[in-house]
């Protein structure tokens, strides 16, 4: 009988999945941003750059998974759960120093809610991936998913918008938040042109988590009424 030569696919090890460089990556981004909220306060530029740049690594270890085929589900787990958290704590600082800070708060619920229902409505269709919407019928939702740049634009955006308004509160006291954004609009300094261009993509970010919230609900709901049908 003749040998079968073809070599099977080596299988990872743990400690090798743990230390994929897209991961690796992931680690340092956790890093970056514990240093980043800790002098927040103390060094305004500084914590918004490394917010920013923990940021655009999100991007960069999404291109190096792909690149050195490192895909992981750990490593799309970790992903979101840095994004959320990040972007959490940014809007719990912002609650504190705007009024109403219920607007920041209730945007940080819509974040975090949207995104961990997307996930489990995800795992319920069997689905590998939560940016799978081809079967979705609302195009924005379809758009957004569908066109990574188009995505990336509303990512940055909400992004930007979040720390610019950090950096126009200039110090810890409260501020209303409209008088700030009307103030921004009429200054024309740096900061304020960057609220007013983030704007627009921040205002599709929160309709298609929104969106996402309703689908995601949903499927939830539908698997709750096919398994009571089932005999």
């Amino acid at each position: 009988m003749a040998k079968n030569n073809k070599s099977r696919p080596i299988k990872p090890s743990k400690l090798s999945v743990y230390l994929y460089i897209p991961n690796i990556i992931g680690y340092t981004r956790v890093l970056m941003n514990c240093y980043a909220f800790a002098i927040c306060f103390s060094n305004k530029w500084l914590f918004c750059a490394l917010y920013f740049i923990s940021f655009v690594c999100d991007g960069i270890d999404g291109w190096a998974a792909r690149k050195f085929n490192q895909v992981s589900t750990f490593g799309a787990v970790l992903d979101m759960v840095t994004d959320r958290i990040s972007t959490a704590c940014l809007l719990v600082i912002l609650s504190q120093v705007y009024r109403p800070g219920m607007v920041f708060l209730s945007l940080l619920a819509l974040d975090i809610g949207s995104h961990w229902l997307q996930m489990y409505s995800t795992f319920l269709l069997g689905k590998a991936s939560h940016k799978d919407v081809k079967d979705s019928t609302n195009w924005l939702f379809k758009a957004y998913y569908g066109n990574r740049m188009f995505m990336a634009y509303c990512c940055v955006a909400c992004e930007v918008l979040y720390i610019s308004l950090f950096l126009l509160a200039q110090n810890e006291t409260e501020k209303k938040l409209m008088d700030v954004l009307k103030a921004s609009i009429t200054e024309g300094s740096l900061v304020s042109v960057l609220v007013v261009l983030s704007l627009f993509g921040w205002a599709i970010k929160q309709l298609v988590n929104i969106i996402q919230m309703k689908t995601a609900s949903d499927v939830c709901v539908l698997h709750d009424i096919n398994k009571k049908e089932r005999p």
